[in-house]
């Protein structure tokens, strides 16, 4: 196994650093975000050889923190990766991040790369890998004009990677397919894209998860290929709490294109209607009153103590 990076006692931040704009923890130091980088030569760069994940904060208090180390853990195990710190380290990082930029709301990013094997070696399991973490304002992937009117979404026939390829359960940044798929889509005039399993099924976009509300109401999203997103897993408990059919399968392109609804799941902004797939309307073209619900419940649910936990309360638990 590769040594890794010890990040446990790391410098502190300088008083004098402007952190308006958002903070990051590179090479066990925390420095101002626009400061923030990773050597040129780590496979992380060269290779997208990394996983990460995003949690949020919203009024002072990160949201499902617990679910995203979780995650991160299962990416990094997927992987082969490994941070060298535990869950309460990581946590300190990331709350002392969103501390530092002074921010109430938050888009916190904790990255492990596999690092750089010494010159000359192909061999993975030698390289050091290097963990990162950085807080900016909160990222909102669509803005408040096309949340309001919802989103025109295209269907690509770019194929996303296969599963056995990259295992999209596992958080990276293999993203060149949802890439040429969202340039085709706004080049097509719509807002963002929803990629194709090759079989006609739909199954994710570039950093959300798609569902449904199909002819006979029931909501669905894809089972398969996809990322199992911390916001995609709310909006299916969501949906059980309150008493709204739904099902995981494969998503045909054709029941999308006909269905009475459709949002979008993320931690850039939650749930996000779409009203238009193809350019075609959905239903009568307006937010549906299914995603309106939800919307309102996933907002609702951040009060859940539950559910959320303070800024303050993880720096005085973090070691």
């Amino acid at each position: 196994m590769a040594s890794i990076m010890n990040t446990t006692n790391h410098a502190p931040a300088s008083p004098a650093a402007d952190y308006a704009q958002g903070a990051a923890y590179v090479g066990g130091r925390y420095v101002p975000i626009g400061e923030a980088s990773i050597p040129i030569t780590d496979w992380g760069f060269l290779r997208s050889d990394a996983t990460y994940d995003v949690v949020t904060v919203w009024d002072g208090a990160f949201f499902r923190l617990a679910e995203h180390l979780q995650r991160f853990r299962a990416s990094c195990a997927r992987f082969r990766l490994d941070p060298g710190l535990t869950d309460a380290q990581i946590s300190g990082i990331l709350a002392r991040c969103v501390r530092l930029s002074g921010l109430r709301a938050a888009y916190v990013e904790m990255i492990v790369t596999r690092g750089q094997p010494p010159w000359g070696s192909r061999d993975p399991r030698q390289a050091v890998n290097r963990f990162y973490a950085f807080a900016v304002p909160y990222v909102w992937i669509a803005n408040e004009a096309q949340r309001a009117r919802g989103l025109d979404l295209r269907i690509s026939g770019v194929q996303r990677i296969p599963s056995a390829s990259v295992d999209a359960r596992a958080k990276n940044y293999h993203w060149n397919d949802l890439t040429m798929g969202l340039l085709g889509a706004l080049d097509a005039g719509a807002d963002t894209v929803v990629l194709t399993d090759g079989a006609g099924h739909v199954v994710e976009g570039p950093g959300f998860n798609v569902f449904c509300v199909n002819a006979e109401g029931v909501i669905v999203t894809p089972a398969a290929g996809v990322l199992e997103g911390v916001t995609r897993r709310t909006v299916i408990e969501m949906a059980q709490a309150l008493g709204l059919p739904l099902q995981a399968r494969a998503l045909p392109a054709a029941e999308l294109r006909g269905a009475r609804e459709a949002f979008l799941s993320s931690s850039g902004g939650g749930v996000l209607p779409v009203t238009r797939v193809d350019g075609v309307p959905l239903g009568d073209g307006r937010v549906g009153p299914i995603t309106q619900r939800l919307v309102q419940t996933y907002w609702d649910w951040h009060r859940d103590p539950r559910l959320s936990t303070a800024v303050d309360d993880v720096l005085q638990a973090s070691p």
